[in-house]
């Protein structure tokens, strides 16, 4: 709930917000082995020889987080050779921020805030499931991801799943794995991660 409270507050929204701080683990994520394959994500087929905002456009279910890209100026960074790891959440999962929240990051004078938050959901290089759950089984039940946007995020295991603890204790969760990209590889998550509102926001005036 403070996690919701503490972006409005950052971005000027005092009402209207989607009060959940969590959201449920999904049984199982739906993992995908095969990296050369095309797979879907609602529905829409994700070619390997198309790069994230390329395959991105291309879904559905990520109207949102799409639009929030070209906002933010992240369409050529992401569209780059990298590679990346993004871990993209969904419409669902933006609308919990509530519409004004949405609305005001959508702003001009919200852009670099918006960066830092949607350059907060990437990790350099090509992480694969079988790499991350690897390396969470490793470190002895979460591991330490540092984002392009610098700050930590925290990943480990629930129920077969991969849960994302984001720096405000928010806790996502991937649903889909391994989108292979030409550029990197998108895991679809149901939240949206959110850094300390200082580091989001910028100094307090």
């Amino acid at each position: 709930m403070s996690k919701f409270m503490r972006l409005a507050k950052s971005t000027g929204v005092a009402t209207g917000l989607a009060l959940v701080a969590m959201t449920s683990a999904p049984a199982l994520a739906d993992h995908h082995a095969g990296a050369a394959e095309a797979v879907t994500v609602g529905g829409a087929e994700m070619l390997p020889t198309r790069n994230i905002v390329e395959n991105a456009s291309n879904s559905p279910i990520h109207t949102t987080l799409v639009a929030a890209v070209a906002q933010a100026g992240l369409v050529d960074t992401l569209a780059s050779p990298g590679p990346f790891t993004v871990f993209a959440p969904t419409n669902e999962a933006f609308g919990l921020l509530g519409d004004e929240t949405i609305t005001a990051l959508m702003q001009d004078a919200a852009q670099a805030q918006l960066a830092q938050i949607l350059t907060y959901h990437v990790v350099a290089g090509a992480v694969d499931a079988a790499t991350l759950i690897g390396m969470i089984e490793e470190a002895g039940g979460e591991v330490t991801l540092t984002t392009v946007e610098g700050s930590p995020l925290v990943a480990s295991l629930d129920n077969g799943a991969v849960a994302l603890r984001d720096e405000l204790g928010g806790v996502s969760y991937v649903t889909q794995t391994d989108v292979p990209q030409s550029n990197g590889v998108i895991h679809v998550i149901n939240g949206v991660l959110v850094p300390q509102p200082e580091a989001a926001a910028g100094a307090d005036d």
